[in-house]
């Protein structure tokens, strides 16, 4: 009975071990990013250094209870960081890519977009209408918007730099994101960028819209999981972000 008990201890050991690069599965799922030496060249090429060395996560995660194939759509992605930017490289396999509203302040989540999700403080709450979080969509044609304490949409391009390549029905998305307090103005001049180091905690999510064709967006897959039936809640609730810590 010892022996077969230490046996089972060896293999649950090994299993851990072999599962060391995959994120923690707790609610809300923890991620790490690793610090780049060099920062990344915003190209759409994941050829950098700092990539070799990250995590993928996976986007998994169905935010809108509308489930897809392996074929209509994957994704993942790596996080890393500087003392000025946090960089992400999202690999997005998707076999339809539109974007059919003009304005893109309005109804910009019902096109292709990447949305990522940063709260500095990881203070969670509501950001609904306030900054106390960021909710950014990037469209096709890296146009940024979130909505703004006046309950309107508004761009943010300046938040992030972003750029896509895309061989097949494969696209990387390569971005480098500021990251801004819940002090944010909109309409100041100069709003301060938070400068990054070891060991910060921040709330951070990634998703991404994915529409075929439609009025609306068909899919919204997202990297945390959300309890309830409402998933849809990361545009006004930064409590459904996951930890992340900046090693």
């Amino acid at each position: 009975m010892r022996l077969g008990f230490l046996v089972f201890l060896v293999l649950l050991l090994s299993c851990s071990t072999e599962k060391k690069n995959e994120p923690d599965g707790a609610l809300p799922r923890n991620f790490s990013a690793t610090k780049a030496n060099t920062a990344p060249e915003i190209d759409g090429v994941p050829d950098d250094a700092c990539w070799d060395t990250a995590t993928w996560y996976p986007m998994d995660q169905d935010w809108i209870n509308k489930p897809w194939s392996a074929e209509d759509f994957s994704g993942r992605y790596k996080i890393s960081w500087d003392e000025e930017h946090i960089y992400v490289l999202a690999e997005i396999q998707d076999d339809t890519l539109i974007d059919i509203h003009e304005d893109g302040l309005k109804k910009y989540w019902d096109d292709d977009c990447l949305e990522i999700f940063i709260d500095e403080d990881r203070s969670g709450g509501n950001h609904q209408y306030n900054h106390n979080a960021f909710a950014y969509h990037i469209a096709l044609d890296y146009k940024v918007a979130d909505i703004g304490p006046d309950s309107l949409a508004h761009y943010y391009d300046h938040h992030i730099h972003c750029k896509r390549t895309q061989q097949g029905n494969t696209s990387y998305w390569e971005v480098a994101m500021r990251v801004y307090t819940d002090e944010y103005l909109d309409g100041r001049a100069e709003n301060p960028t938070v400068i990054l180091q070891k060991n910060k905690l921040l709330g951070f999510a990634i998703a991404y819209c994915d529409n075929d064709h439609s009025t609306e967006r068909e899919h919204f897959i997202g990297s945390t999981i959300v309890e309830g039936e409402d998933k849809n809640r990361g545009w006004i609730d930064a409590g459904i972000f996951g930890p992340l810590t900046l090693k």
